[in-house]
């Protein structure tokens, strides 16, 4: 978690270049953690609507995010 706290702490800079590098940084590692959670739920049996209530999305939202990535993987279903 250090890469985390360090985004978080320059996320709060006076300087906004570098507040938003940061924000556009700790994006990117939010897209990448959802993207493993996601498969990583599906993966133990999870319905995409027990996901989508978990993230407080709609089904069709996680499912058209997630899906081509899981069936890219060959476990679509």
């Amino acid at each position: 978690m250090t890469e985390a706290t360090s985004l978080a702490t320059a996320a709060s800079s006076p300087d906004p270049a570098e507040g938003l590098r940061a924000v556009r940084a700790l994006r990117r590692l939010l897209e990448r953690l959802e993207t493993i959670q996601v498969a990583n739920a599906r993966k133990q049996g999870w319905s995409w609507q027990a996901i989508a209530e978990t993230l407080e999305v709609s089904r069709q939202a996680v499912h058209k995010k997630h899906a081509s990535v899981e069936s890219l993987r060959g476990k679509g279903r």
